[in-house]
């Protein structure tokens, strides 16, 4: 009687920790939808290939960036019609 309780116990166990198992490995592979931020006006848009490699993406992006960043600091910054009198 030990011996059956103990082996149904186990099947139990086994069949909880599949489905949980289960569960986790098909919530990984769904897409998750990219969130879509809200355009700036003049905002460079940052493009990635999607066949390169990660390593490749991430230098892309590193350049995209820095081209943007750049390109933003290298115009003049407006002055207010007030700041200018003394």
């Amino acid at each position: 009687m030990r011996a059956v309780f103990g082996i149904v116990s186990l099947v139990v166990v086994l069949a909880t920790v599949g489905v949980i198992a289960k569960k986790q490995l098909t919530s990984t592979r769904q897409a998750i939808p990219a969130v879509a931020l809200p355009a700036m006006e003049g905002a460079p848009v940052i493009t990635v290939n999607p066949d390169a490699t990660v390593k490749a993406q991430s230098q892309q992006i590193q350049q995209q960036y820095k081209q943007a960043l750049e390109s933003a600091l290298a115009q003049p910054r407006s002055v207010p019609e007030d700041a200018e009198k003394p």
